[in-house]
């Protein structure tokens, strides 16, 4: 979809002219060189060319498949060099290529302030943020079997469980890296968890030893302590405070650099350091139990072999064209999320460098950066990214937010250069002029030098994309996978431009489809075969801890080859791409027999400048669709403006007018995007308070929490359904 071109003809006409001129300067070299090098090509790009090939094949020829990547249909990959097929030596591996290289960075903080907001709340604020100070692979190595050491000697024991509860950071990786080479599972669980879903998985594991931070020590954990019997250590990342009186009797505080400090000191007569009782861990041994954020009720820990993790590795790496030790990478998403943590293992791996961010302090206009200071991108500069698609969907309302307010000249060439990059882009040739002059800005918002986005954790829509193909001037790969796949499944090639596809499979997995009867999807489906997503590989994961209903519910072993079914529904293309298209789970009967996709319907209408966020809701014995919405406050504020209704933040959102005018023009937005009567929403209530991981209401990654959703408007459903 093209930016509408309601534009001055004369200025149209100007600029199409220069971009004529532009065009035949760049280009006809080019093609004068490839036509006389390869005449059969004419004048199609080559990235072009590379996008129209086939991307994966049905290896028995049927059109459910099972299907693979066209370098892996003979034997999926499960290692990325012979013999390193462990995640200690994987890391042991990188650190001897690349032992001086700088691998992980954290920014010192110099000064905070606070600062009071117009509605009498106080943020505190990153004052100023100064350079990224950095650790060598061989100092990161050595970091990681002192406190291995250290685990060892407080009594931790291989093959028994290590929890870590903590923000991302370099002590988080260091941490993992201890347990990986001392074989101690490690257990991970969001940040953001509440008590109850904290001290589950802590008691399920029955970890006695927690490695957390300050922060989480004092404000989530600490209030748990009682409901958790078996624990007796807990070590905390931060340097400061040193001593940690008030704890229950029977746990001893340890600061993390006191447990490296034991576990460096030589024994038995060495006078050089010896790691203490450090058993290696076999391929097959859980290297961590990696509890869910926990969108479809209580968390499920999923057992991940180093098996599992290498060949997820693999698989990932294929996919990102010259990866190496000249790349940086930006660490900011939860590494208790298997995309974040595959990442981050994907870049050790090629001794790239990984430098730590928050979403707070992301960019420079993030909450937490003090006005005028530059924001960790921004510092750091990265070549590699990963994000969620709620954070893509924010910069895209944000800068279409500017491209409103600007005046009518500079609205005219953004929208020109934009349509006309799309479709250059759309022919595999790149724009540096309009890189240059319009969307150099644009570009720095994430340090002016990322080549590859990543997105995952959730669907990526078509406009999303297309924006941040053409502003951020790099490609998105988007991909496709699952805690219980590690992270594995599709990436989309990033010289692919299409929108709306994840990519064929990767090297390391295969992928079919199952009937799904009750939904209408069928392997037999013209023009393309649909059905329930189910992938392959040695990617796919040992199964839920302590859960043998939901393994046999979920997990299928067919002629040696472990299957996960992911319960969402998808299509296979001509080219051998997947297309996700729904998900059981979302998918509700109303009363009358339509099938109604709650995820597709907050797709179309994220896209809408009015919302923030939505959730769309819908009881099987009702006739219509309702929503809740949290509407952006720039957006909100304007129209209330516009229509001269007055009153507080809070007060318009509990307008019925205000309502009105919502509902009316996001319906008028789901209309455009075609979407069926019955799927729009008939009724909404607005929400003045944003969903964060911190509520409790979305994930963090960032997915809805539908069952908390419910609760939570409780109340609003009954109205909205009761016609009070």
């Amino acid at each position: 979809m093209k930016l509408k071109e309601d534009l001055n003809p004369m200025l149209l006409l100007l600029f199409h002219l220069m971009v004529w001129i532009y065009t035949f300067l760049t280009f006809m070299p080019s093609y004068i060189l490839s036509w006389v090098s390869r005449p059969d090509v004419g004048c199609c790009g080559s990235e072009e060319e590379r996008a129209k090939k086939m991307k994966a094949h049905s290896v028995l020829g049927c059109p459910e498949g099972p299907y693979r990547a066209v370098s892996a249909t003979k034997r999926l990959a499960t290692s990325l060099h012979p013999g390193v097929d462990t995640l200690d030596k994987m890391f042991e591996d990188a650190a001897m290529r690349f032992p001086h290289r700088d691998c992980l960075g954290t920014r010192e903080v110099i000064s905070e302030e606070d600062e009071q907001q117009s509605n009498g709340k106080v943020f505190k604020k990153v004052k100023i943020l100064g350079e990224y100070c950095w650790l060598s692979y061989a100092e990161i190595l050595t970091a990681a079997s002192q406190l291995g050491s250290g685990l060892a000697l407080l009594g931790q024991q291989p093959k028994n469980n290590v929890a870590i509860f903590c923000e991302t950071r370099a002590e988080w990786i260091i941490a993992a890296q201890a347990c990986f080479m001392y074989n101690f599972p490690l257990v991970t669980l969001y940040s953001t968890l509440g008590g109850p879903a904290i001290a589950h998985g802590l008691n399920e594991t029955q970890v006695t030893l927690v490695i957390t931070s300050r922060e989480l020590l004092e404000t989530r954990l600490k209030a748990i302590l009682i409901e958790v019997p078996r624990l007796q250590h807990i070590i905390v990342v931060d340097n400061t405070p040193t001593s940690w009186p008030g704890y229950p009797r029977g746990i001893s505080v340890h600061n993390m650099a006191a447990v490296q400090k034991l576990g460096a000191r030589p024994e038995n007569g060495n006078s050089v350091f010896v790691p203490h009782n450090r058993k290696p861990a076999l391929p097959s041994d859980i290297a961590v139990i990696m509890y869910t954020s926990g969108s479809t009720g209580i968390p499920k820990g999923v057992m991940i072999s180093h098996s599992n993790i290498i060949a997820c590795i693999t698989g990932m790496a294929e996919r990102i064209p010259n990866l190496c030790e000249e790349d940086t990478y930006i660490g900011y998403l939860p590494l208790a999320h298997v995309l974040e943590l595959s990442a981050e293992l994907v870049c050790f791996s090629h001794g790239c460098r990984i430098g730590y961010s928050s979403p707070q302090t992301l960019a420079d206009q993030s909450t937490k950066i003090k006005k005028g200071s530059k924001g960790d991108a921004s510092a750091l500069q990265p070549t590699l990214m990963a994000a969620v698609p709620e954070i893509m969907d924010r910069i895209y309302k944000n800068v279409m937010t500017k491209v409103e307010e600007m005046n009518c000249v500079q609205r005219t060439l953004f929208i020109l250069a934009y349509n006309y990059k799309l479709e250059q882009l759309a022919k595999g040739y790149s724009t540096p002029l309009c890189d240059k002059l319009v969307f150099r800005k644009i570009r720095s918002l994430l340090g002016g030098r990322t080549r590859v986005l990543l997105s995952g954790g959730a669907p990526l829509s078509a406009t999303t994309q297309r924006f941040m193909n053409v502003c951020l001037c790099c490609p998105v790969g988007q991909g496709y996978g699952l805690t219980e796949t590690c992270g594995a499944g599709t990436i989309s090639e990033l010289w692919d431009y299409s929108t709306g596809r994840v990519g064929g499979p990767l090297v390391c997995c295969e992928i079919k489809l199952k009937d799904w009867v009750e939904g209408g999807y069928r392997r037999t489906d013209k023009p393309h075969p649909r059905g329930e997503i189910l992938i392959g590989g040695p990617n796919v994961t040992m199964g839920y801890y302590k859960n043998e209903v939901k393994n046999q519910d979920f997990f299928v072993d067919e002629n040696g080859q472990r299957w996960f079914c992911t319960g969402d529904i998808g299509e296979f293309q001509e080219d051998g791409c997947l297309k996700i298209i729904d998900r059981k789970k979302d998918l509700v009967k109303l009363q009358a027999g339509e099938y109604v996709s709650l995820g597709k319907v907050e797709a179309v209408l994220k896209n809408c400048p009015l919302v923030e966020n939505i959730c769309a809701y819908a009881n099987s014995d009702e006739t219509y669709v309702i929503g809740f919405v949290v509407p952006n406050q720039k957006q909100l504020l304007a129209l209330a403006d516009q229509y001269g209704i007055r009153g507080t933040w809070e007060e318009l959102c509990e307008s019925k007018a205000m309502e009105e005018l919502v509902l009316k023009i996001i319906t008028e937005a789901a209309l455009a995007a075609q979407l069926e009567r019955f799927e729009i929403p008939l009724k909404i209530c607005l929400s003045p308070d944003p969903w964060t991981p911190e509520t409790g209401l979305v994930t963090d990654a960032f997915k809805l929490k539908r069952k908390e959703l419910k609760t939570h408007y409780q109340d609003d459903i009954e109205r909205m359904y009761g016609g009070k």
